[in-house]
């Protein structure tokens, strides 16, 4: 005979290893690919600096920030925060990066290499999975974004803030 404790046992331990599932998950999350479809081809040479933050073309510019976005809600802001603000998990990119050849550096060393610690995965690679078009719109956004404000609010998103949006990446 099922005695109520006994039962009680069986759902708290099926539980347990339903919602273990939810919580591992994290930890395994895939890169996503990025759309760059509307962006020129940069080529198989990696380059060493942002090619869209000099770009004359405001259009081009614009659509690589607009990119750059997207890429990094799909596939940073879970541990880098909205807006590269972060929560804690992994460093706030908008602090670490800065819009010039060095942080340029910085940040496709990172990307492309990923971070591994003692044999765990801290930042997964994402050369192979992510184009150098992607990568590079990510930065561009990136740049966007003003370390000064506390929120996702200082980075560029559209239209409103499309007046701001300069060859240095940075609103005024």
């Amino acid at each position: 005979m099922v005695t109520k404790s006994r039962l009680l046992k069986i759902f708290m331990a099926a539980s347990a290893i339903i919602f273990s599932g939810s919580v591992l998950a994290h930890g395994n999350v895939s890169p996503q690919a990025v759309d760059v479809s509307t962006l020129p081809v940069i080529g198989e040479e990696w380059v060493e600096e942002n090619p869209y933050r000099n770009e004359d073309d405001s259009t081009l510019l614009e659509e690589a920030v607009k990119i750059g976005k997207s890429a990094f809600n799909q596939n940073c802001a879970r541990c880098h925060g909205l807006g590269g603000v972060s929560g804690g998990i992994a460093p706030d990119l908008r602090e670490t990066l800065t819009p010039d050849a060095e942080g340029d550096e910085w940040f496709m060393y990172r990307i492309r290499n990923g971070a591994e610690r003692n044999g765990i995965t801290y930042m997964p690679k994402f050369e192979g999975i992510m184009a150098q078009e992607a990568m590079w719109a990510l930065k561009s956004w990136l740049d966007t974004c003003d370390p000064e404000v506390d929120d996702d609010s200082s980075c560029w998103v559209g239209d409103e803030k499309n007046s701001c949006l300069t060859a240095e990446g940075q609103c005024e």
